[in-house]
């Protein structure tokens, strides 16, 4: 099955772009935007509409498969690619791809995303945003040439072995973490609530007591809310450093506290996400490590999750080997081509490390769908519901192509 032709489309994302430099100098909130200068370069406004472009392949017998280009929230922040913004980028699809997919036998997923990956243009590789949903594409339409999933496809090209099966869902619930927690459990959602603790004053309080309190109302309110005794969540709460800075990186401290944050969840089970950022990859590694080590030896059962500084195939790989926390996320749309996500998987279950298939809030349905089918495929240990900050239409995304998938794969065994 050849490719005839590609076709481009400007799209918006499921959440927003932020000027991550100009909100930590010091841009206020005003409603749901931003006062102030942006201060990355590319931005117009601290935050904006964020933008995705959808990379269209026709195929010789008229299907058309696709896949979507997106950035993460805060791009053009942490050494990772500029600002994706679709008038800036589909004419270098059009100019630089297009002409290298046309014409090309859909025969290998692997070898093809590979290629396009890798590729080098100007003697740069493309955007990570251009990898992410090109490669997305080609999935899509290797399936369609095969008239399977995609699923199937990472399956039996990269030999898993995973039984294609549901997995948990994990949703977030951006700043909205009490009513949203009510959302999740209502639905049902095995891993949530997220909760957006970015800032030690505010949400986690100077000596963490108001995540403390926050936590025991999470898990009184399940205890409230749940139509049956079976339904008992992960409670995953992401915490963006601020551990780290109330206590100022003592591991000793962090783990004493961390062993708090245990009891309030309880009967819960608790990860916690980004414990410390000590801005610096090999230190934020080794601190990930050893906080691990702290809590294994004091029989505290609470999960370590990786976040900031592990953000690429080679970051992963390093994160794995020195078994630094519990878990990995890996943030999709900053590996590049989907090929990359599904290596990651398959290296943490290879390192008996959690693998987390995350990403972005700021992603569209059609890349949500393409994940999920990663996902269930390598048997990641769960997957975020996105995009959106909204719980619903996340939530709706994944669990019913999860569902969907799965179905088609029993059909036919």
């Amino acid at each position: 099955m050849k490719i005839i032709d590609v076709i481009c489309s400007a799209g918006r994302t499921g959440f927003y772009f932020d000027d991550q430099r100009a909100i930590k100098k010091g841009a206020a909130h005003d409603g749901f935007t931003y006062v102030g200068e942006a201060v990355t370069e590319g931005f117009k406004s601290v935050r904006q509409a964020g933008e995705s472009i959808s990379v269209m392949l026709v195929l010789e017998d008229g299907q058309v498969a696709h896949g979507d280009c997106a950035a993460v929230q805060y791009s053009g922040a942490g050494g990772r690619d500029p600002l994706f913004l679709a008038e800036d980028f589909i004419p270098v699809i059009q100019k630089e791809i297009a002409p290298k997919l046309i014409g090309r036998e859909l025969n290998s997923f692997k070898e093809l995303a590979e290629e396009f990956d890798k590729m080098l243009v100007g003697g740069k590789r493309l955007h990570t945003a251009i990898r992410y949903g090109v490669t997305q594409a080609i999935l899509d339409g290797v399936a369609k040439a095969k008239k399977v999933t995609m699923a199937e496809i990472v399956r039996d090209e990269y030999n898993t072995g995973v039984e294609i099966k549901r997995i948990p869902i994990f949703t977030q619930s951006g700043d909205d973490r009490y009513d949203s927690s009510d959302k999740m459990i209502i639905k049902g959602a095995d891993v949530m609530p997220h909760a957006l603790i970015n800032n030690v004053e505010e949400k986690l309080g100077l000596k963490g007591e108001k995540l403390l309190t926050y936590v025991k109302w999470l898990s009184d309110r399940v205890l409230k809310l749940r139509t049956c005794e079976s339904y008992s969540p992960v409670f995953h709460i992401d915490v963006y450093g601020t551990i780290g800075v109330a206590f100022n990186n003592d591991i000793e401290k962090m783990a004493q506290y961390i062993g708090e944050l245990e009891e309030a969840a309880k009967p819960f089970k608790l990860r916690i996400e980004g414990p410390m950022d000590v801005e610096h990859r090999e230190r934020q590694m080794e601190a990930l490590r050893d906080l691990r080590v702290a809590l294994e030896k004091k029989n505290i059962d609470v999960e370590l999750v990786a976040d900031e500084w592990c953000n690429t195939y080679d970051d992963v790989v390093l994160f794995a080997d020195n078994k630094s926390g519990h878990m990995l996320q890996i943030k999709t749309p900053d590996l590049g081509g989907v090929n990359n996500i599904i290596e990651a998987i398959l290296y943490c279950k290879k390192k008996q490390i959690g693998a987390y298939c995350g990403g972005t809030c700021n992603e569209t349905n059609r890349s949500a769908e393409v994940c999920t089918n990663i996902a269930i495929a390598c048997g990641a240990d769960q997957c975020l519901a996105k995009p959106g900050m909204g719980v619903d239409e996340g939530y709706m995304i994944v669990n019913n192509e999860m569902n969907r998938v799965i179905a088609l794969v029993n059909r036919r065994k």
